[in-house]
């Protein structure tokens, strides 16, 4: 499969997408035309029934992603461009959580500023040991707006300010703690660790967990009784699919279920 040189795309023979952010000279900055490829590239995964998990990762091992490009000024694309090429983040965290398939995001480096908010976007987090995250936009005089409702979703208030606030960088054991990353490993087992997960993904029913991502993010902000009666209307339409019947099958008879993904 192949992307723009910005954005690296491979496929294994399970199904895992591998995305690798390719700005390795920019610490894998999100400028307006990495997101528009990121984006598109999502789109051709979202289509392709071969691929069942996709791991989001940046090039080297310095940054998975330090957030905006700051560097193209006023004109040249970058950071400070206009409204228009702001909204291209809106629609990158939609892709990701809308794919329909299982995200692992691989941080291999620090993460950033909206490097920040990519991770949150994806739905599940392996970091190396070393690496660190922060939101550091208030020291140059902004503020991480659409980080701001991500992060909200995910720590607790008071936690939130202060990473806002202050700008200050965490370990991955402190982010892992505080529900930012699910998994800290070794930098020598992040890709074991990040295998290890997506063949155990890839396994279950695509089916299933199109149905469940979908389910996770659609009723996450719903009051409780919309989201019970929303997710009881999905439940009918889980127990309605032949990977549900094959699953209760296999059970029932001591054996491995296989998936035809509908």
């Amino acid at each position: 499969m192949h992307a723009d040189d910005e954005v690296q795309v491979s496929v294994d023979a399970l199904g895992v997408a591998t995305l690798i952010l390719n700005r390795p000279q920019r610490r894998n900055a999100l400028s307006p035309g990495l997101i528009r490829t990121l984006r598109a590239t999502l789109e051709t995964l979202r289509v392709d029934d071969a691929v069942r998990v996709v791991v989001l990762t940046g090039a080297g091992e310095v940054a998975f992603c330090a957030g905006g490009d700051l560097g193209g000024g006023m004109t040249g694309g970058g950071f400070l461009a206009s409204v228009e090429e702001k909204g291209g983040f809106v629609h990158l965290v939609r892709a990701l959580q809308t794919l329909g398939k299982p995200v692992i995001a691989r941080l291999n480096g620090e993460a950033l500023g909206g490097g920040v908010g990519l991770l949150l976007a994806c739905d599940l987090v392996v970091a190396a040991d070393d690496v660190r995250l922060g939101l550091p936009e208030i020291r140059v005089g902004l503020w991480p707006m659409m980080v701001t409702a991500l992060l909200v979703r995910h720590v607790g208030r008071k936690q939130a300010a202060e990473l806002m606030m202050l700008g200050e960088k965490i370990d991955a054991e402190s982010a892992r703690r505080l529900g930012l990353v699910n998994r800290v490993v070794p930098r020598t087992q992040l890709d074991a660790e990040v295998a290890s997960l997506a063949q155990a993904l890839a396994s279950r029913s695509s089916a299933v967990l199109r149905l469940g991502k979908n389910a996770f993010y659609e009723t996450a902000d719903l009051p409780l009784e919309a989201a019970l009666w929303s997710l009881r209307d999905r439940l009918v339409h889980n127990t309605l699919l032949e990977d549900a019947a094959e699953g209760i099958l296999a059970f029932l008879e001591k054996r491995p279920p296989q998936w035809k993904g509908r």
